[in-house]
Formats: C-alpha cells, structure tokens, sequence
C-alpha cells in the first residue's frame, strides 16, 4: 500500500471527490497490477468465506485442549429467548464473535482480519449489520475496502501482530478497522470514519496478549466481542458528532509506542498476565502433559 496515514488517503479522496474505499480500491489495483473487477472478486470471496464460517459454525466442535467451543450457540440461545441486556442486534454481534473465534480454534476455515486471533471482530459486526439493515453485497465489499485501508495504515505505522504489540495491536486494529467500515455504512464522511477509528483503538491501548498455554483460545475469544462491540460505539459515538481530541495517525503512533514498550512477556509469550495465573499455570502444565 502506498499510503502512510489515514489523513493521506483523506486527502486524496477530497481532492478527487471520490470515496475512501475507492482510494483503497485502486490502490489495490495498482500494487497488484489488476482489474477492478479482479480486485472487487477477491474482496466478494472474503465476505463469502466470512458467510460460510458463520453458517459453518458446529456448536458440539470443542478445541482440542478442551477450552473453548459451544458458547456461540449458548448465546445466540440467550439471544433469541430475550435474555440479553444489550438486546438483539448487539446479541447477534457478541454471537458471531464468539463463534468466529471458536472455528479458528477448533481449526475451521476463517478469514484472518487482521489476524486469526481477532478473526470474530469484523465479520460480527458486518455479518450482523447486513442481517439487520440488508445492505447490498456491493456496499458490503465496500466497506471491506475501508477496514483493508485502515488496517494496511495501522500495520505501516504500528503492527497487528499481538507478538509485537500485545492484543491491541489484533482486537485493538481490528475494532479500529471495521468501526470506520460502520461509519461508511451509515453515509458517514471521511473524517467520520477515520475519527471513529480513532476511538475504538484509544478504547483498547495497552491491551495485553497473554494466552493460557499459548494458545489463541482464552481470553482471546471473548476480547473479539469486546473489539465488536466497541466499534460500534466508536461508530455511533463519531456519527453523533463527538470528536477524538487526538487524531487518528497519532493514536496509531500512539498504540506502535506503547506496544514497543510492553515487556515481552505481555506479548504472545504467556509468561505474564492471565496465563500465569493460578488456573492459567495449570492449564498449562495439563496441555504439556497431555
């Protein structure tokens, strides 16, 4: 990708009265060297592959260290006998998550964005949205052309990769990514859409990956519901008019400093955090005996 801040592609956005996915789009086709219909393909087979690992999804299938699997059907259960505080439409996004993380444990076929850790976090939001809104498949594939630019922006300027950054740097960019896709959805401007970013991403600083028995099971299927659902707070949030004081790039700067402080064993190393925990230490030490 060519551009190095979310203010670039802004800019060259207004200046050619196009829209951000459209800057993203032919980027793509130029990096690549291919059509607009080989790249708009390709992005159609994400949001396919995103569809098939939902309706895929098998509530009995349990990961082999025992950890996780089920859930996701426990809550959409909840969620269709009224149970849920946060309601339906909110249900439906913690269920997704939950079950997209869920099959990358137990090793279905899912669509790393950004990473497979936080693999639930766009298509819950997405998936959800277009089940209760109906958008066109078109506009969907539109919106995956904003998360893609706001992603490629965060891994130029910081990383995604919780070994470099801790899971801020997976949930975190992965919240920030599809909080500006909602914003599109929703007609949203182009500053509204990297402001929205922004907030989801200051929402999630300094979050730590400290996987029990290093595995990307626990706490990391939960902390997708958490990056779903603060993408669309930081959506409505950035929709209502309320501003990030700092902008979008320094809040990724932001995100790159404190990763690369954070001790090595609060990223990906499960020497600290949760994973050496009581419980976590003996969940370990039951995964190397088995």
């Amino acid at each position: 990708m060519s551009y190095h801040s979310l203010e670039e592609i802004i800019e060259k956005a207004q200046r050619e009265k196009k829209k951000f996915w459209e800057i993203i789009l032919e980027d793509d086709m130029n990096e690549r060297q291919v059509t607009k219909e080989k790249s708009m393909n390709k992005m159609k087979k994400m949001l396919v592959a995103m569809r098939e690992a939902h309706e895929n999804y098998d509530k009995d299938l349990i990961s082999s260290s025992k950890l996780v699997g089920g859930d996701g059907h426990r809550v959409k259960e909840a969620r269709e006998k009224g149970m849920l505080i946060c309601g339906d439409f909110i249900g439906a996004v913690m269920e997704k998550a939950i079950k997209m993380g869920e099959s990358n444990a137990c090793m279905r076929r899912v669509v790393a964005a950004p990473t497979a850790g936080s693999c639930g976090v766009i298509p819950a939001v997405l998936l959800s949205y277009d089940e209760f809104y109906l958008v066109e498949e078109e506009k969907l594939i539109e919106a995956l052309y904003v998360t893609a630019g706001i992603g490629q922006v965060i891994a130029k300027r910081a990383f995604i990769a919780g070994a470099m950054g801790g899971c801020q740097a997976e949930i975190g960019s992965a919240s920030a990514m599809v909080a500006g896709a909602v914003v599109y959805l929703r007609d949203g401007s182009l500053e509204q859409i990297a402001n929205a970013s922004a907030i989801a991403l200051k929402n999630l600083l300094g979050l730590v990956c400290d996987p029990i028995g290093g595995l990307v099971e626990v706490p990391c299927v939960k902390r997708n519901v958490i990056g779903a659902v603060n993408a669309l707070t930081s959506a409505d949030l950035s929709l209502a008019g309320v501003v990030s004081k700092v902008p979008a790039d320094q809040v990724i700067d932001a995100m790159g400093d404190i990763g690369s402080r954070m001790p090595a064993s609060l990223k990906e190393t499960s020497e600290g955090g949760l994973a050496i925990t009581p419980t976590g230490l003996e969940v370990a030490k039951r995964l190397e005996e088995a």
